[in-house]
């Protein structure tokens, strides 16, 4: 059987606070849907260049991150195409350096997928220790919603199923 096309991937490090809200949406969204044709859903944490091969063997990629524009916090964000790697260039955490890596290795092995595109929330705090704050709680099922739909908008239907329980914490 052949790998997903697609490919999910939450990044974070869940022991700094909001950091780790790609993990816990890449979670609740693997709980709550499945999908046809199905997606593979990769928990990057902090891997860094161990990401490449999920990323090179993929023709869509969506990454799931705590993301800093500037905005108010918990705001939804979306960057595509070429955004993703000039935004995480800020160095904004520690894993985003290396993500930033990763995407322009594959861009000098010609293998960069072809729809590429990060989702995220503004943070409210990255702090070790810290739990998710109260304004990205409160809208991480916003964050797993647009998932889902962006996922459809690439062909993958989303059937709804009983949720496990194993994404609940926040």
């Amino acid at each position: 059987m052949s790998e997903p096309a697609t490919r999910v991937i939450g990044l974070g490090n869940p022991l700094e606070g909001d950091d780790g809200l790609g993990l816990l949406a890449l979670a609740r969204l693997a709980d709550r849907f499945a999908f046809d044709p199905p997606v593979a859903f990769v928990d990057g944490g902090t891997w860094g260049l161990a990401l490449l091969p999920e990323i090179e063997g993929a023709e869509r990629v969506l990454f799931l991150d705590a993301i800093r524009a500037g905005a108010a916090p918990g705001t939804l964000l979306a960057l595509e195409g070429d955004a993703p790697p000039r935004r995480l260039s800020a160095k904004l955490s520690p894993h985003q350096i290396d993500l930033c890596e990763v995407l322009a290795l594959a861009a000098l092995r010609g293998s960069v997928p072809r729809h590429l595109l990060a989702l995220g929330l503004e943070p409210a705090m990255l702090e070790f220790g810290a739990p998710l704050s109260p304004a990205l709680a409160e809208r991480l099922d916003d964050l797993v919603e647009r998932a889902r739909e962006e996922l459809e908008a690439w062909g993958h239907r989303a059937t709804p199923r009983e949720p496990t329980g194993r994404a609940a914490r926040d």
